[in-house]
C-alpha cells in the first residue's frame, strides 16, 4: 500500500500525463472537460495533481483524450 507522500507523487504524475497528453493533441483544458463531461475545475485539480480521482474519471479522460490508459498512469 502506497504512503500518502507517495499517493500525491502518483497523483501528480498522472496530472502531468494528462497535461502531456492534452498538449500533444493540441486540446485547451475547457475543451477536455467538456469532451470528458467533467467540469474544467476538476480537469485543472488533475493536471495539478490536487485530487486522486476515481477510475470513471480515468475512463473519460482517456476517451476524451484519444489515449490508452497506460499513456496516462504513472509507473510505479
Amino acid at each position: 500500500m502506497p504512503t500518502p507522500t507517495e499517493l500525491i507523487g502518483l497523483q501528480k504524475k498522472f496530472g502531468a500525463n494528462v497535461r502531456r497528453e492534452r498538449h500533444l493533441k493540441e486540446m485547451t483544458q475547457e475543451r477536455l472537460a467538456e469532451s470528458a463531461d467533467l467540469s474544467l475545475r476538476n480537469i485543472q485539480r488533475i493536471e495539478a495533481g490536487e485530487i486522486n480521482v476515481l477510475m470513471t474519471t480515468v475512463v473519460r479522460i482517456r476517451k476524451a483524450l484519444g489515449c490508452s490508459a497506460e499513456k496516462l498512469l504513472p509507473r510505479e
